[in-house]
Parts: structure tokens; C-alpha cells; sequence
């Protein structure tokens, strides 16, 4: 009985030991070998749209918008002029300017990010990670956004962020990128409390 209580013992305690290492965070390199390999100037070169939830912690969907991105290159910079309107009417604007530092590495800034982003890719994966300023409730908060987004094809791009205060979850952001063909209109309308935008068929 000793040796069987020993034995299930260390049987449990393997299975926790797999279960946290399966749970542990991801690594960007972790992707390197994933397809389609990603190209981040050549994804966002021209006019892409894309559709976003804003979730609280525990799931709850507070918000949804449309954007559209516009990308160019400025010399060896990547410029991206993003447009977004939510579900309640408000408009915002972000304009990035990513710069190359390293193979695969870039820093970004923009006129709400705290000091500059830092963008990495592997494979078919993005991993960017920025202080973002929020408006909430009249005063301005610090948000720390953790990105990660993964190429599906050759047009579809997704997008899920962590946003945290001190540390802590408070919600997560889904954004799903289709980039569009040249010649394309662009179209930004809200009607009621939807965001409405071209289909992507």
C-alpha cells in the first residue's frame, strides 16, 4: 500500500508539473516555424480594415469598433494611420511609426504610447508590447497592452491583447485585420450603435 501511495504520489505530481508547463507563457520563438511567414511592412503596405471587441475581465464585451489602416513606408519606416469608430459613435485616431533596430525587431511610437513600443516577429507571430494612454471616466490612465498577433493568410491578420494595471488583468482586446486589394474603397459609417464597414467577401 506504502509503494502504491508513493507511486500515485509521483504520478500526480507529474501531471501538475505538465499541466504548469503547458500553461506557462508563450515565447515568440515558439513560432518561428509557423506559416505563413510573416512580413510586416508587406501585410500592412496599402489600406487594411479591421473589427475589434473590448472586453472586461470575466468576458463581459463593453465595446466594439471598425478601424481602418492605412500603410506606407517612409524611407525605412513603417507608418501606420489608424482610424476607428465605435459602437457608440466615438472616433479615434493613432498614427504608428515603426522603425527597424534589428532582424525582425522594431520600436514603435505614437502620439497616446508612453515612451516607444517594442515589436518583435518570428514565423508567422507578432509580439508588441506598449504603454498605452486610456481615457476612462474623464482622467487618463496608463494601460500596459501585451499583443499578439498571428498571421492566417496571405490577408488575415489576428489580434489578441492583454491590458493591465499594476499588474493586474483588466481586460483584453480581440482585433481581426483583412487586408484589402488595391482599388478598394474605403468606407467608415456608423448607423444607430454599429460600426458598419465593407463586407470582406
Amino acid at each position: 500500500m506504502k509503494r502504491r501511495h508513493i507511486a500515485l504520489t509521483v504520478a500526480a505530481v507529474a501531471l501538475i508539473g505538465a499541466a504548469l508547463q503547458g500553461c506557462s507563457s508563450p515565447k515568440l520563438a515558439d513560432y518561428a516555424d509557423r506559416e505563413p511567414k510573416l512580413d510586416l511592412a508587406e501585410f500592412f503596405a496599402g489600406r487594411s480594415q479591421a473589427w475589434g471587441l473590448v472586453q472586461q475581465r470575466g468576458g463581459m464585451v463593453l465595446r466594439h469598433f471598425y478601424a481602418s489602416i492605412e500603410g506606407r513606408m517612409d524611407g525605412d519606416k513603417l507608418i501606420l494611420d489608424e482610424q476607428f469608430v465605435f459602437d457608440d459613435g466615438e472616433k479615434q485616431s493613432r498614427v504608428w511609426t515603426f522603425t527597424p533596430v534589428a532582424p525582425q525587431r522594431w520600436t514603435g511610437v505614437a502620439h497616446d504610447v508612453v515612451g516607444t513600443a517594442d515589436l518583435q516577429t518570428a514565423g508567422n507571430a507578432v509580439h508588441l508590447r506598449y504603454t498605452l494612454q486610456v481615457p476612462v471616466s474623464g482622467r487618463v490612465i496608463d494601460m500596459r497592452m501585451d499583443d499578439w498577433m498571428f498571421q492566417l493568410d496571405d490577408k488575415t491578420l489576428v489580434n489578441r491583447t492583454s491590458m493591465r494595471k499594476w499588474g493586474v488583468e483588466l481586460g483584453e482586446l480581440t482585433v481581426f485585420f483583412r487586408k484589402q486589394d488595391a482599388g478598394a474603397d474605403k468606407q467608415l459609417g456608423h448607423t444607430g450603435h454599429t460600426a458598419h464597414a465593407p463586407s470582406t467577401q
